[in-house]
């Protein structure tokens, strides 16, 4: 059997992950991702496909590594095919990190409307239409952030960490915990008005390093369902990687690829 070989690059840490198929088989997390890292996984797994994801920049030897272990290398660019489609008007400075997360709940629910939230240090709204465009989305702090401007840019308020676990009061009875309620209990309600201006029965997929500090908060409907998905990118890049090997595969027998 062989494996796909994903690599999210983010800004400090890396995600690498090995699927069969559409199942997750394993997920690391690297602080600093080298070629040792790629050809100890490539050692004990037979990898057939990678892709390599990075929001900050190209870097070379990962790419010649993976060409090394894998017979077919792809690298999220705005130049890579898609399975959905782009309607943000500047689509060549759309974080490729969201592009991959919408991909990764286009492929988790087709045929539905979702609201994707990527809370981290930056939150961002994404929508994805049930034909599966991708028409745009918004950009708000994460919770850390707004807790440390309501800090440095006062004189009185003390440096909470809103992103530990722990009860969150509707109403703080001390300052430490009104300002706790007003981060996680802000987003949250954030989260719900968005969601509210789609479909009744559209989705809310939850990823990023704050999704399960926030999925309590956010309100249930009936219609529709709150889904955290801490794999959502590497999803999203194993779904690219699949359709543009079937992209490849229909060209060279002259039929068109399954979406």
């Amino acid at each position: 059997m062989a494996y796909n070989l994903v690599i999210d690059q983010g800004n400090s840490t890396a995600k690498v992950a090995v699927f069969e198929g559409d199942s997750l088989v394993e997920q690391w997390r690297c602080e600093e991702l080298l070629p040792e890292v790629l050809r100890r996984v490539a050692a004990s797994t037979p990898i057939d496909a990678a892709i390599y994801c990075s929001v900050t920049h190209h870097t070379e030897n990962i790419v010649v590594t993976l060409r090394e272990i894998a017979a077919k290398v792809y690298e999220l660019t705005s130049m890579l095919p898609l399975p959905i489609k782009i309607g943000y008007a500047t689509p060549s400075s759309l974080g490729r990190d969201r592009i991959a997360a919408v991909a990764g709940a286009y492929s988790m629910l087709p045929g539905r409307t979702a609201l994707v939230v990527d809370a981290g240090t930056a939150i961002t709204y994404d929508v994805l239409l049930p034909d599966g465009t991708f028409p745009g989305g918004n950009i708000a702090p994460g919770l850390w952030m707004r807790a440390e401007s309501l800090h440095r840019l006062t004189d009185q308020l003390p440096l909470v960490n809103v992103e530990t676990p722990g009860d969150v009061a509707l109403w703080g009875t001390d300052t430490p915990r009104a300002i706790t309620a007003g981060v996680v209990r802000g987003v949250a309600g954030e989260i719900d008005y968005y969601r509210r201006m789609l479909p009744p029965d559209a989705a809310v997929v939850l990823t990023g390093g704050d999704a399960v500090r926030l999925a309590p908060f956010v309100p249930q409907h009936h219609a529709a369902e709150v889904i955290v998905e801490p794999a959502l990118v590497p999803r999203g890049l194993n779904c690219i990687l699949d359709y543009n090997r079937r992209l490849e595969a229909a060209a060279s027998t002259g039929d068109s690829p399954a979406t």
